[in-house]
């Protein structure tokens, strides 16, 4: 069985991209910090027939998560998706959002390690693997803001657009090689509802793109806008 290793699962897009890929055969390994909330999604999951186990990490222990990555690969054999999308639904110490003109290292630092560093850890500790077998799929999210920048998110921003252009080059790199790598701009509010203005889309409703990506492996990036 193929396996997927969602970085950031949560009960939002992590739990509809998890459906996503094990209803086609793929057994699931979920990481995020808290294990409680991790067991709750896998004993979802196993209710709808699919395969799935917590390995908890926090992408900004960047050892924990190569930990995490490793016991993936020794408990499942393989790693041959991971999708990388870790989101502060709640907050996290040390994360704050600033404008542009109030970005300092202080508060663009921990941006860069938990976006852009942990991106960097997890595809290094999957990427070996891949070459050898000559196959696998690297899927990195960000916000539209990685394209299109607004003023609120100044530091956040910022480390999605580096993310952005590291993963956009190591698709260059990779070509050739049978490892995909794609980056998934969503320029959506994620839920039923947003905010006056601002168009919304559910999980369910963006979990196909990555799908898509997976199956054609014939583009760099793809930007959801609903």
């Amino acid at each position: 069985m193929p396996t997927l290793a969602i970085v950031g699962a949560g009960p939002g897009m992590g739990l509809a991209i998890a459906r996503t890929f094990g209803k086609r055969g793929f057994d699931v390994a979920l990481i995020a910090r808290t294990e409680e909330k991790l067991n709750a999604l896998v004993d979802q999951l196993a209710q709808e027939g699919i395969t799935a186990a917590a390995f908890p990490a926090d992408v900004l222990d960047r050892p924990s998560l190569t930990t995490a990555l490793d016991a993936v690969a020794a408990r499942f054999g393989s790693i041959d998706v991971l999708e990388y999308s870790p989101a502060p639904h709640s907050p996290v110490p040390g994360l704050t959002m600033v404008t542009p003109s109030g970005v300092t290292v202080e508060n663009l630092q921990p941006q860069i390690e938990y976006t852009f560093y942990g991106a960097v850890t997890a595809a290094r500790s999957v990427l070996p693997a891949m070459r050898e077998a000559g196959a696998g799929t690297l899927l990195f999210t960000t916000g539209g803001g990685s394209i299109n920048p607004v003023p609120m998110f100044g530091n956040v921003n910022a480390a999605a657009g580096a993310l952005r252009n590291w993963v956009l080059n190591l698709h260059n790199e990779l070509a050739g090689s049978g490892v995909y790598a794609a980056h998934v701009a969503i320029s959506t509010w994620i839920g039923d509802n947003g905010p006056e203005g601002i168009p919304a889309a559910t999980p369910e409703q963006i979990a196909p793109l990555y799908w898509d990506l997976h199956e054609h492996r014939d583009q760099p990036e793809a930007v959801f806008t609903g």
